[in-house]
């Protein structure tokens, strides 16, 4: 069973992790979204249209949200999203790493894809000393 993908990230970061995944995979296996939150955004004035978003990726298993900044506005939006009545995991610290990992594992339902995405974030992370 797949699940979709919502990145709610700051102005800039999902659209863009999106649009660099799709070049690189060419296309995309899980149907995937950015809702971008402005900076001086109202949560409950966004609330519904970040709803719809959620909505249009949805997969049989649900959908995985990936947030940019544990705690910031898009995070707290997520955490609103999750209390809709939709199947979602939540994960923060989005990067393309893991965005990438995500993509490279469409076949793992909403129980493996948040510690698929987590190990892409740190297996993305190298120290590079040479």
């Amino acid at each position: 069973m797949t699940c979709g993908i919502l990145l709610v990230t700051h102005p800039g970061v999902g659209a863009s992790l999106l649009e660099v995944a799709t070049r690189l995979l060419r296309q995309l296996p899980l149907k995937a979204e950015a809702f971008e939150v402005p900076f001086d955004a109202d949560l409950d004035a966004l609330l519904p249209q970040a709803s719809a978003a959620l909505r249009r990726v949805e997969g049989e298993a649900g959908v995985l949200l990936l947030t940019d900044l544990y705690g910031a506005s898009p995070s707290n939006l997520a955490a609103r999203l999750a209390r809709l009545g939709t199947p979602v995991r939540r994960v923060s610290a989005l990067s393309l790493p893991m965005l990438l990992r995500v993509m490279n594992y469409p076949e793992q339902g909403l129980d493996q894809l948040p510690a698929t995405a987590a190990a892409g974030a740190r297996n993305g992370a190298i120290i590079d000393d040479a």
